[in-house]
């Protein structure tokens, strides 16, 4: 299982990767904005999951998730929102957008868990 985490905080980033590679999920690779994001994502390609910020500069994690939801050939990784915007018409659009879920910050391990555990990621019994 290959995963990338895009966050502007560097801090985020690290708690992420910590989350996934305990989890068993290897984090090939990091971004902090959407415009690096893109980049990044085509240079990793084979990729399962991503973990996108809403909130970053130069492009924010909603027109990163458009932008690659756009390419067929990238439907195939799963995606979640990991971002501090709670509104439901934001969880809505982004869902709309093709993100697979969403989780606030602040958020718990077990949370996380049971998010990568819907997507299929990790098993639900782990």
């Amino acid at each position: 299982m290959r995963a990338m985490v895009i966050d502007d905080s560097r801090a985020m980033r690290k708690m992420l990767r910590d989350f996934l590679e305990k989890l068993g999920i290897l984090v090939v690779a990091e971004a902090g904005n959407g415009k690096e994001a893109l980049t990044v994502f085509q240079d990793s390609l084979p990729l399962d999951l991503a973990l996108v910020d809403w909130n970053m500069p130069e492009m924010n994690g909603y027109e990163f998730l458009k932008q690659v939801r756009e390419n067929p050939a990238h439907r195939r990784v799963r995606m979640m929102m990991v971002t501090t915007e709670g509104e439901a018409a934001n969880i809505l659009a982004a869902l709309d957008a093709g993100a697979d879920e969403y989780l606030i910050k602040p958020f718990c391990r077990e949370a996380f868990r049971e998010k990568l555990a819907l997507m299929g990621i990790v098993d639900a019994a782990s």
